[in-house]
This record gives C-alpha cells, sequence and structure tokens, in this order.
C-alpha cells in the first residue's frame, strides 16, 4: 500500500532530498551548536489572550515596529514564518514551474534549492569563486530563463558579506528581467553592511530577514520580506491567510519594542566578543588548519580529519554542523557561537586531539 501511495506524490517530490536541519540530524548532546541560534532564553510575557478569533494576516504593530527598526515604510514589509517562508513565496509568486528557473552561490543556504524543488521550479548554481565571492562573469552567463536570483550576505555557513560593489553589479545586469533577493538572516550583527537604503534605487531588490537569530527568537518562526511595495503586494496573493499565530505576533511586538531592541544590541555585542575569542582560541588548536573571517554568529574553521574531530565532539555531547559536502568546503566544520562556557569546552576537547602532523601519520 506504501509504495501505491508514494506513487501518487509527483515526481519532484518523491526525488526531493529534505533540507537537514540540525534537529533532523538529531544528536544527544547538551552543547548545541549546530544551529546558529542564540544560547540563552530571552523572557517574554504573552499579553493577548484572544485564541478563539483568527489574527491579522499582517499584524499591524508588528509591521510598524519592524518598518521603524529597517527604516522603511510599512507597505515594503511583509511579516511570514520564518525567512524560510519568503524564499518560497518569492518562487511561487515569480516563477512558472517548467518555464523559468531561480539561481544562486553555493557554498550557501539550503533552502533555495529545496524551496524550487519542492515547488518544481529549475535552479541552477554558480560557485563562489574561492574567496567566496560572486563569480560575475559565470552568473552573467547562466541568467537567460532565470527570474530569483537569491545571495546571503552574510553568507552561512562561511560568515562573509558578499562584496556590495557585486552585488551592485548583479543589480544592474538583472534590472528589467529578475529579482535579486538579498537574504540578510544574519545582518543584525553587522547592521552597518544591509542593504535596505537601496531600495529606492532598485525596485528589483528584495530582502529577508528574521528574528531567528541575533532577536533569540528561533522557535517563534517569525520572519521577514523587505521590497518596494509592488513587491510586497504580489507577495501578499500568494501568503497563507493567517501566517503568524496571535501568540507569535504578541511576541515579536515585544521583541521589536524599543527595549526589546536594545536588548538585542546587548546581546550582539557580547555574542561578538565571545566570537573574536572562539577564533583566537581556535587558531591556537594543533587540528585547526584555518579559521575563517566571521561577520555573524558561527565561525567556520577547517580541520585536519574534519570528521574524526566532529565525532570526537559529538560523543562527548558537542554537536557542531559538517560542511563537507559542501563545495569548496573540504574539512570544514561550523560552529555556532554558544555561551562562553560552552565555547570554552569546545577549545578544551579540541586541545586533546591530535595535531595535525599526528592526524596524518594515523592515516
Amino acid at each position: 500500500m506504501s509504495s501505491k501511495i508514494e506513487e501518487l506524490a509527483r515526481s519532484n517530490v518523491r526525488a526531493l532530498t529534505p533540507y537537514q536541519s540540525a534537529r533532523r540530524l538529531g544528536g544527544t548532546g547538551d552543547v548545541w551548536l549546530n544551529a546558529n541560534e542564540y544560547p540563552l532564553a530571552v523572557p517574554f510575557e504573552l499579553s493577548q489572550q484572544t485564541l478563539n478569533r483568527y489574527p491579522e494576516c499582517q499584524p499591524a504593530l508588528v509591521i510598524e515596529r519592524y518598518a521603524a527598526y529597517a527604516g522603511l515604510d510599512t507597505d515594503q514589509v511583509l511579516v511570514c514564518r520564518g525567512a524560510d517562508e519568503g524564499i518560497e513565496l518569492l518562487i511561487r509568486a515569480f516563477c512558472e514551474p517548467g518555464k523559468d528557473a531561480v539561481l544562486f552561490c553555493p557554498p550557501t543556504y539550503g533552502m533555495y534549492s529545496v524551496s524550487a524543488e519542492t515547488i518544481g521550479v529549475e535552479y541552477r548554481t554558480v560557485e563562489a569563486r574561492e574567496d567566496w565571492q560572486l563569480n560575475l562573469p559565470a552568473i552573467a552567463d547562466q541568467l537567460d530563463g532565470v527570474k530569483v536570483v537569491y545571495i546571503c550576505s552574510p553568507n552561512n555557513p562561511t560568515g562573509n558579506l558578499v562584496n556590495p560593489d557585486d552585488i551592485r553589479q548583479l543589480l544592474e545586469m538583472t534590472r528589467g528581467k529578475a529579482l535579486v533577493v538579498a537574504d540578510e538572516a544574519y545582518i543584525d550583527f553587522c547592521p552597518q553592511a544591509s542593504l535596505t537604503g537601496w531600495l529606492k534605487e532598485y525596485p528589483h531588490l528584495v530582502i529577508l530577514r528574521t528574528l531567528s537569530k541575533a532577536f533569540a527568537l528561533a522557535g517563534l518562526r517569525c520572519g521577514f520580506t523587505l521590497a518596494n511595495a509592488e513587491v510586497i503586494a504580489l507577495l501578499m496573493k500568494v501568503i497563507a491567510p493567517y501566517p503568524l499565530s496571535t501568540p507569535v505576533a504578541d511576541i515579536a511586538a515585544q521583541a521589536l519594542s524599543a527595549e526589546g531592541i536594545a536588548v538585542m544590541q546587548r546581546h550582539v555585542s557580547e555574542l561578538i566578543a565571545t566570537r573574536d575569542k572562539l577564533i583566537a582560541d581556535l587558531r591556537q588548536c594543533g587540528c585547526v588548519e584555518q579559521v575563517f573571517p566571521s561577520e555573524t554568529n558561527y565561525v567556520l574553521a577547517r580541520f585536519t580529519a574534519s570528521s574524526q574531530v566532529f565525532k570526537t565532539l559529538w560523543d562527548r555531547g558537542i554537536i557542531l554542523r559538517d560542511q563537507n559536502k559542501q563545495p569548496g568546503l573540504s574539512g570544514c566544520l561550523r560552529i555556532t557561537i554558544g555561551t562562553r562556557e560552552e565555547c570554552d569546552r569546545v577549545i578544551s576537547a579540541l586541545k586533546t586531539l591530535p595535531v595535525a602532523s599526528d592526524f596524518r601519520e594515523q592515516a
């Protein structure tokens, strides 16, 4: 019976490899540094109790406060179930299955491909250069038929900002042809690099944001799409009737209050200090070959015998994110910035491992 049920599914869904989120990968650790979450819970109190009524499609207070935070007008803001829903809504609104395509530049976030495959839209990839910047000539060669280009900056999992001059060139070459979507899920850790100020100049620019990272609300599933009003109006045609539950809107509005933003910014400052210490400590570990600069709440590092390092820490209850399967990231593990104590525990565990030369001798 089960095989017959499977045959009823769309062929592209049967062939789909789902996104392997941190929770799907499992593990039984007590130091979770694989999902780019803020390490400590931020307290909120539910004030809205009218759960017998459907919520607003676009909760006014949430929209108003995020627009003020981002320096935009309210008609330039759409709130949805995490930035992931924003990724999907853009494909649904702008791409015809079997005709149009999306494009992105690995190594990068995995949901661009999953969302395209789920909807039945072709996706194309143009690998980033060795410095993880855009390969603009190669992108130009692949743009025919592309309706949406996703650029993650700061990029997940590498942690680097994409050169703004390159993004500007991409916007020029796609003008009137495709949307350019800047995924700014981690921009609160480097707000000076945001592209929100470019929206007036580029009507086809779209920006994705989230409360999951710097605002410490990964469990809330609340994200934002920022764009010119014409784009937002089109997305409103395909969004679910009630994307945010009443409790989610309640907590999001609190997080976006003046007090909530101040708390977030204080946490960001503390986390950046912890990140800088972790980077310095990693560079003193013998099994670490390279530590890459980061503008985010995680660090990417290349290890000798990374699979052994990953498993050894896993067995000790320290769960990292293996990036070996990403293009150009052989030997790389991604480490979310946890508490100072959690990061110190990572370093203590790494210092017990063989240095690079000893790993090679064992191999």
